[in-house]
């Protein structure tokens, strides 16, 4: 029987998450079954019983509020141990479009994507602020510009679909935000990613994630910019030193030509600075290769996580032979704290 996992992260989310519930097709096309798993980040609220008044079929419950990335990465897991084949995951603000599920989960389900990202239109939001647009704009232009991502993905957007294969493979070492790190990772590990435009409703309401946008940039800026160097770091120590190495040909070329010319006097300084640039270069193109066989490590690694994860959830593929469907289940994921 194939199973899609419907997943929403919920943090004092008590006003929406029934709406959000609600909105979810239970009929699928390809799929027999279609579960709506409710993750309830510690909240202070009535959300998990919403929840389970609109319809849940499982709530997992952390006991004290983790963060949205540990809460992404628990309903992951806790999917996958539902027989998840495609999980989709949704806010639960009621930000997203739920009854384009179906479209949204349909590459992933022909076989033609390992993720799926619902990338609003961010021109159509209009309660957005300026701040927020542009700051989500400029993101999203990095990303496809150091990754080759499609012109309209929207980097951010938790509205996302993935495979089965995509979530055991999928690491989240963040604490504050998955979608950046994520992506990082799927790429790296060359998951097929593709991107779909779907509209989103407008949330006037302040965000649950961030306090301010000042703080929300610094927060997922430095745990893209960690990701990026995490997964990119031979690339980067290889490039500066080609480029220090280049430097100091140049003012290496610069002394032997004014001393062919003029006798080097008084360009001592340029012979300096060849050098100091060269030896640097040299030291960090050493520390390249150290940085090599740190990526050859942690993707050893990554696959030994992937096969763990395998393992673990192996067996777990008819939820309904375990758990009671009707009325909904508290569950717990193997990382959960309660």
């Amino acid at each position: 029987m194939s199973t899609l996992v419907v997943t929403i992260p919920a943090y004092n989310e008590e006003a929406t998450i029934g709406e959000v519930i609600q909105e979810i097709p239970r009929q699928i096309p390809g799929f027999d079954r279609v579960f709506v798993l409710v993750i309830d980040d510690g909240s202070r609220d009535r959300t998990a019983e919403a929840a389970r008044q609109a319809g849940a079929d499982f709530i997992l419950t952390h006991k004290h509020n983790r963060g949205l990335a540990v809460t992404f990465r628990d309903g992951l897991d806790a999917a996958l141990s539902l027989g998840a084949d495609v999980i989709a995951n949704t806010d639960a603000d009621n930000h997203y479009d739920q009854t384009r599920i179906p479209e949204l989960v349909a590459p992933v389900l022909a076989g033609e994507a390992d993720i799926v990202i619902g990338s609003r239109p961010l021109g159509g939001l209009s309660e957005m602020s300026l701040s927020r647009r542009w700051g989500n704009r400029i993101a999203n232009a990095t990303f496809r510009f150091l990754y080759g991502l499609p012109q309209d993905t929207d980097i951010s957007s938790g509205f996302r679909a993935y495979s089965r294969e995509a979530a055991l493979r999928l690491s989240v070492t963040s604490k504050y935000t998955y979608t950046h790190e994520t992506l990082i990772s799927a790429l790296d590990q060359r998951l097929n990613i593709i991107s779909k435009v779907i509209p989103a409703r407008d949330v006037s309401r302040p965000s649950r994630l961030m306090s301010n946008v000042r703080s929300h940039v610094f927060r997922a800026g430095t745990v893209a910019f960690m990701s990026f160097v995490i997964h990119r770091l031979f690339r980067i120590l290889a490039l500066v030193s080609t480029l220090l190495i280049l430097m100091g040909g140049a003012f290496y070329a610069r002394f032997i030509y004014f001393y062919a010319t003029s006798g080097g006097a008084g360009h001592i300084q340029s012979l300096v600075g060849a050098s100091l640039a060269v030896i640097l270069g040299v030291q960090l193109l050493v520390g390249s290769f150290f940085a090599a066989s740190l990526v050859k490590n942690r993707q050893l690694v990554e696959e030994v996580l992937y096969q763990q994860r395998r393992q673990l959830f192996e067996g777990e593929r008819e939820p309904s032979r375990r758990l009671t469907v009707e009325p909904p289940v508290a569950i717990s994921s193997p990382t959960s704290d309660g």
